[in-house]
Order: structure tokens, then C-alpha cells, then sequence
């Protein structure tokens, strides 16, 4: 590092931080601006001007021009297409403020690249294209902005010199965002005429435009009082890692996000409500006697308490909310839709949540209007307010509140995708007025008066495997045994009890939870429930599992290969699908998830369908279900 950058990092540690986004429409300059921000606060070297004049002759779209967009597209990719693509951090400083700047993507396919920068900013300057006004990209990301807690936008009409500096322009553009951003909840909006190419009103106040007399972009940067709350705000410490080097010592370490701590004082584990009084606050530096938000420590406590990776410590007297369902606004950043009910895992702070699920879309988010719109699904970079829930109560404050312990990402069970971001809005409390009304004669009870246990006997199957005909052989032979049991067949719900969802993933997803729930008060009242739904995602089929009791439900695969259910074909459904009649057909276009562990697995090449229910009493009679009467 050259010896004035040294001394200038050093002197910038003691400056007030500010850390704020740059964001808006591909191709607005963005960019440009913050590589002309770097150039003109001098943060530039020798060494990197002639880098970027080389780069610039090679990548750059401004002609003989330096193309200051190039010191921060760092990726060959983002040169080669002139598009940002990752979250760029820079570091500058002036005199009077040092900064953090984050520019983020402006492709709608970036969308979740620009959610986490917004994450981690306090103020956002959105640019706008002065020939192209108000963009759809603009308006999303402004609403992101919002969603995220940012409060402070500079609205930088950049490109003025490409409309010859008109200001009539500039005062339309600036009364259409005004206009759209009048529910955003943002504090401040201060519009700022520019030209991020020739550097108006971006480092100093620009000649070319005498009827603008406001500040140059740099000089509001400089001046705005953005202060810091997180050290005032309740003590919320996450714990990060359980430090236990020797016998003699055990330490949590993690970073204070909020508020303050003493040695001496009292805190809690927030979902257990376990206390204990800190004995030492271990730095690498030392013992500390009081640490505040952004101090990396270790606690020691006095007394010995249950406390593990993503617990979270608070004071006795400021409690977070605790709770196991929660309503959060939901970012989705996948290319596979979001399904209700499927299980995710979770991350909040530090701690790893491995089944949550989003129970509810209350409705998808219209990011040009604002408007609440119906959905059963959530697409790619969409946003909606959902319910969620957790398999374990879980600490937390609302976004709104404090973004640290507010906030939280869903990760794809299977493949360890970051699928998700989710802003936490308030806690669902469960109607304390709601209780179980304890019944006098027991499920048990019921079933011994018909001489049978009650339990779901599930069957599974691609579309034309046999399963419909297998299970009815099987219920027509339980019958003639004398037992009593109800068949409910995945076609015959779906003229009642389904009739208003059709086949896309999240109907599925919802046919199942409702099916599962009938089939569990008929075990409830004693009865052989005989269940035939092709079923294709296993975590619905384990939610149903978990609605009875251990031994009360019976997996069965029917497992025909898909050529010959397509050869069979008894629906005609496979030859539609071919001809793209019918879409999400299971095991065509959509996934079929084959059971790594039924119960029974019946393999239908080698025997008939009166054989294989004969294989499924059989079991029913080993399991003591039924008996050989």
C-alpha cells in the first residue's frame, strides 16, 4: 500500500462511517458515478489511472474517454457486457466522512445481489436515466429500499448533458418518483441533477446547470446526519461459537449487534429464559469491562447454563419476541417457485432453523403500483408478505425495529441454495381462547370396538402405476374381513373436498395437507384410512406421517417404471402431455420424489394387482393392524 493511502485509511477510522447503495436501471450509470465519486476524492493512484486508462481503451463505451465505471465492474464478465453483476464495496474518504459504497446490479435477474446490499446500507442513491424517466427496475428497487429500512434516497437524475441540461425534464422526472414513492415511508428524498460522465454536480456544484441550486452529490453525502441507533437499542448478542479451549474455560463468542453489555450484569438466553451474570468480557486485546454494538468478544459467565451456536443473549429487562410462527415480508431469489408447506431451513443471525416452512402467502407485492395481489407461489426476485413457522420457538425482533435480529434467509433443503431473504414483521401468536376439548372416549377405544388399529395406509405412485387399483382390491378385502375402513382416492377428492385447486405445485402441495388432516380424524374415530394420491413431493407425505401416531401409517410405493404407466395410459393423460395439452403432468414435467423408505415397496412388472394386495394384508396382519380372521 502506497504510504498516503496508509495514512489516509488510518485517519478514516476515526471518521463517522456512512454506508449507503447505489442502485436503479441497468445501463443508468451507476457505476460511472461511484468510479467519478473515487476519482474526484483523489482515492485514486497513479498506478490504477493508468490501469484504467488501458482498461478503458479495451472495455470502455465512452469512446476516447476514460470510463470510470470500469474501477468498479471488477469481473471480466460485468467489463465485457458493461453490466455490474456482483455488489461492489469501495472504500473512500474525505475530509470530512469516510464511506462505504455498495453498487448492486441493475438486470431484474440480479434482483436478490441488490436486496443484500440494501441489507447492510443507511441511505441509497437511486439513479435514473434523464431520456428514460421512471423505469420499472426503478420503482422495484426504490420499494427494496423501503422494504429494507432504508430511509434517506438520493434521487440522482444522472445523464443530464444527453437532454442538453432541461430542467423541465429533470421536474417531470422528479414529480413521477415523488409521485410513486408517496407510500415508501421514506423520510427523506433529495433530487440532484447530474452527469456521472463529465462529473456535474457529483464531486462539485456543475456550471452547466445555473437553475439548480441544491447541493452536488458529494456534498450531501458529506453533510447528512445519519445517526447510528444500534448502541442505544436493546443488548442482543448472538452467539456465534461456544469457546471451550481447556477445562477451566467456557466462553460464547459472537459480535454485541446491539446495544451494550458490563461485566457483572445479568443475561438471558431468550428462548429458555435461563440467567446468568457475566464474569469476563475476553477480547484478543484484553478483558473489557463494557462492550457495545460492533465489539467482537467472548462472554464468561458465572453460572453454568445450557447455551449453544444461534442463541441469543439479551437483558432480562429487554426481551425479544419468542415465537415458533411469524409474519415476514419474503424476497424470493430462485428460479423454482416457492412452495407452501415444503420445509426450508432457516438462518436467523447465527442460529440454523432445519425445518421451517412458509405456512401462508397472504398476498404477492405489485412492485410498479403497491398493490396486494392473490398467490398461492412466489417466482424469481417477486415479493410477498407470508406466515411462517418453526419447528422450535425462536428469538427475534421485527425488521423494522432492528434489522440485525430482524432478518433471515431460506435455504434450499437439498441442494444449500440461498433461495430466499425474509424481513420478520411481527410474531404470530396462537388464539390463546383455542384449547383441545378433552373427548371421553379415546381413538384407541374406538378402534377396539371395532377389533382393528386404526392407521393410514398410504399409497404412492406415478399417474397410471396401479396404486388406485391395488388400493381398492385391498379395501374391497378388508371389507369382506369385516373391518372398517374409508378409501380416499386422489380423483374422487378432487370433485369436493379440492375441487377449487388445480396442478401446479403449490395445489399439490395444499391437496395433500388437506387430505392428510381428513384421513387424520378418520384414525381418530378408529378407522383403516386407505389413502391413493400420487403424492409426488416426500416432505408432504412425512407431513402427513406426522399428523398420527408412530406405527399409524403405512407408506406403500407403487413403483411402475414411467414407460409403462405411459404405455398404459388408462387416463390418456401421458399422450396429452406429449401434445401440450396438459402441463405439470408428474414424472413429464413435473418431479416425481421416489421414497427412499416405504413401508412396503410393490414392484408391478412381475405381478398382478390381486397379488400385490395379498402383499398388503399380509402386512397388515404381521402388524397386528389386522388379524387373520
Amino acid at each position: 500500500m502506497a504510504p498516503e493511502a496508509a495514512v489516509e485509511l488510518v485517519q478514516a477510522r476515526t471518521k463517522d462511517q456512512l454506508r449507503f447503495i447505489t442502485c436503479g436501471s441497468v445501463d443508468d450509470g451507476k457505476s460511472t458515478l461511484i468510479g467519478r465519486l473515487l476519482h474526484d476524492s483523489r482515492m485514486i493512484y497513479e498506478d490504477q489511472l493508468t490501469a484504467l486508462a488501458h482498461d478503458s481503451a479495451k472495455h470502455g463505451t465512452n469512446g476516447n474517454d476514460v470510463d470510470f465505471a470500469l474501477l468498479v465492474d471488477g469481473l471480466e464478465a460485468e467489463r465485457e457486457q458493461g453490466i455490474t453483476i456482483d455488489v461492489a464495496h469501495r472504500f473512500f474518504t474525505t475530509p470530512r466522512r469516510s464511506f462505504m459504497v455498495l453498487d448492486t446490479p441493475g438486470h431484474e435477474q440480479y434482483t436478490r445481489n441488490m436486496a443484500t446490499g440494501a441489507s447492510n446500507a443507511q441511505l441509497a442513491i437511486i439513479l435514473v436515466d434523464a431520456r428514460k424517466g421512471v423505469l420499472v427496475q426503478t420503482k422495484r428497487h426504490s420499494f427494496i429500499c423501503s422494504l429494507l429500512g432504508i430511509r434517506n434516497i438520493v434521487l440522482a437524475v444522472n445523464k443530464i448533458d444527453l437532454i442538453n441540461y432541461k430542467k423541465e425534464i429533470f421536474d417531470r422526472i422528479v414529480g413521477d418518483y415523488i409521485a410513486f414513492a408517496a407510500d415508501l415511508r421514506f423520510t427523506s428524498i433529495i433530487p440532484i441533477p447530474i452527469s456521472a460522465r463529465y462529473g456535474d454536480n457529483v464531486a462539485s456544484r456543475s456550471g452547466n446547470i445555473q437553475w439548480y441550486d441544491g447541493p452536488c452529490v458529494l456534498d450531501y453525502l458529506e453533510s447528512i446526519d445519519i445517526q447510528s441507533n444500534a448502541v442505544i437499542q436493546p443488548f442482543r448478542f448472538p452467539v456465534q461459537w461456544v469457546n471451550r479451549p481447556n477445562l477451566d474455560f467456557r466462553g460464547y463468542a459472537g459480535s454485541v449487534v446491539t446495544g451494550s453489555i458490563s461485566a457483572g450484569d445479568e443475561v438471558v438466553v431468550a428462548t429458555s429464559g435461563q440467567t446468568a451474570r457475566i464474569k469476563r468480557i475476553v477480547t484478543h486485546d484484553g478483558d473489557l469491562t463494557r462492550a457495545e454494538a460492533g465489539d467482537a468478544i467472548t462472554i464468561s459467565l458465572e453460572d453454568e447454563i445450557d447455551i449453544s451456536r444461534g442463541a441469543l443473549l439479551t437483558r432480562p429487562t429487554e426481551p425479544p419476541e419468542v415465537s415458533d410462527q411469524f409474519a415476514a415480508h419474503l424476497i424470493w431469489m430462485d428460479e423454482d417457485p416457492l412452495v407452501a408447506e415444503r420445509k426450508y431451513i432457516l438462518r436467523i443471525g447465527t442460529q440454523t432453523v432445519p425445518a421451517g416452512s412458509i405456512t401462508a402467502i397472504r398476498h404477492r407485492i405489485d412492485v410498479n403500483t403497491g398493490e396486494h395481489l392473490t398467490a398461492k407461489t412466489l417466482g424469481l426476485n417477486e415479493i410477498g408478505f407470508c406466515h411462517v413457522s418453526t419447528a422450535l420457538p425462536i428469538a427475534f425482533d421485527p425488521y423494522e425495529i432492528n434489522r440485525e435480529t430482524g432478518s433471515f434467509i431460506v435455504i434450499d433443503r437439498y441442494t444449500n441454495r440461498t433461495i430466499g431473504a425474509g424481513m420478520i414483521a411481527y410474531p404470530l401468536r396462537r388464539a390463546t381462547n383455542i384449547a383441545w376439548h378433552p373427548l371421553s372416549v379415546s381413538k384407541n377405544e374406538r378402534a377396539a370396538l371395532k377389533n382393528q388399529k386404526a392407521c393410514i395406509i398410504w399409497f404412492t405412485g406415478l399417474s397410471g402405476s396401479g396404486k388406485s387399483t391395488i388400493a381398492n382390491i385391498v379395501d374391497q378385502k378388508l371389507f369382506t374381513m369385516a373391518y372398517h375402513t374409508m378409501l380416499l382416492d386422489g380423483d374422487n377428492v378432487r370433485h369436493g373436498l379440492s375441487a377449487d385447486l388445480g396442478f401446479s405445485e403449490a395445489d399439490r402441495v395444499e391437496n395433500i395437507r388437506r387430505v392428510g388432516e381428513v384421513a387424520k380424524l378418520m384414525v381418530d374415530s378408529g378407522l383403516i384410512v386407505i389413502c391413493s394420491f400420487i403424492s409426488p413431493y416426500a416432505a408432504q407425505r412425512d407431513m402427513v406421517r406426522n399428523l398420527v401416531g408412530k406405527d399409524e401409517f403405512l407408506e406403500i410405493f407403487v413403483d411402475t417404471p414411467i414407460g409403462e404407466c405411459a404405455r398404459r395410459d388408462p387416463k390418456g393423460l401421458y399422450s396429452k402431455a406429449k401434445s401440450g395439452e396438459i402441463k405439470n403432468l408428474t414424472g413429464i414435467d413435473a418431479p416425481y420424489e421416489t421414497p427412499l423408505r416405504p413401508e412396503i415397496h410393490l414392484r408391478t412388472t412381475d405381478k398382478t394387482p390381486e397379488q400385490l394386495a395379498e402383499v398388503v394384508i399380509e402386512v397388515l396382519i404381521a402388524r397386528a393392524i389386522v388379524d387373520s380372521h
